[in-house]
This record gives structure tokens, C-alpha cells and sequence, in this order.
């Protein structure tokens, strides 16, 4: 798999069935097929755990969310301690540049959802940002938050 602009973490991957890879999702605590966008989130969740300290019992894998009528699954989210949705996560493959389209997605999903954060990312690139509650504009970070910085909100 391509190297990211993330720290190197060692995962469980095994082959399966040819030349099929699975990792191990430490957070849901089981074998996920390999994919690019799989190897991109597996990165962000290590860094948002290890590095900045996002407690993993709050973190939900790819659930589902209902947009007008359709459901779709985001990639991530946090949530403080009082379950209340604090970051959303939408991943990428390396390969997929991130344009328009990718805020469009993740933006649609937090109409639902009302994180006060949004970070998306192709493993190389991360953007992230917090939504300002009073003008509902966005304030793009030079870096992501770490959880203490974002639970209180």
C-alpha cells in the first residue's frame, strides 16, 4: 500500500484467497477488506487515537446516515463523552484528489448529523474545519484538533 502523509503504524493484515488482503480494524475488532480507502482510514483512526488522543469507544465506523430519503454510510464519527456528534470523518482513496465534490459529500451527511467538526482526507492531504455555530461559516485549521480540544463544544 502507498505510504501517506500520516505516521507508519503497524496493522494485522493477512491475505486471503488469492491475492485478497484483510486488516484489522482495531475499533471494530475485525478483518476489513484492504482497499486504498480502507488503508487511508485505518491511518486517520490510529493518528486520532494514538496521536491525538480520541478515545476509541467514541468513535462509529461507517453508519449509516438518511439524506433525503437514501441512506448512506459516512466513514467516522466522534462523539464527547455526552454522545453528542463532535467530528466527522469522510476518507479517501490515496488516488482521489479532493475536490468540490468530497466536501459536497461530507457536507450533506453533516446536515444530518451537526458535527461541529469535518475533516476529510486521501491520506496525503487533510483538510479539516470547524463550523462556526454563529455565522455557519467554516473555519478551515491548520491542524487537526486533539479530542480535549473538541469535546467540550
Amino acid at each position: 500500500m502507498e505510504k501517506l502523509n500520516l505516521p507508519d503504524y503497524r496493522f494485522r493484515i493477512k491475505k486471503v484467497s488469492g491475492s485478497r488482503l484483510l486488516i484489522f480494524d482495531e475499533i471494530r475488532q475485525k478483518n476489513i477488506l484492504l482497499t486504498p480507502e480502507e488503508w487511508v482510514r485505518q491511518h486517520i483512526l490510529r493518528f486520532l487515537v494514538e496521536e491525538k488522543k480520541y478515545p476509541s469507544g467514541l468513535i462509529s465506523i461507517e453508519s449509516e446516515v438518511k439524506l433525503n430519503r437514501l441512506m448512506r454510510r459516512y466513514d467516522a464519527l466522534v462523539h464527547n463523552r455526552q454522545g453528542k456528534p463532535v467530528l466527522l470523518v469522510e476518507c479517501k482513496a490515496p488516488s482521489v484528489k479532493i475536490k468540490q465534490d468530497t466536501f459536497d459529500q461530507i457536507l450533506a451527511y453533516n446536515r444530518s448529523i451537526k458535527a461541529a467538526y469535518m475533516l476529510v482526507t486521501n491520506g496525503l492531504k487533510h483538510y479539516c474545519c470547524h463550523i462556526n455555530p454563529d455565522s455557519k461559516k467554516f473555519d478551515f485549521l491548520s491542524d487537526i484538533p486533539d479530542y480535549a480540544t473538541i469535546a467540550g463544544k
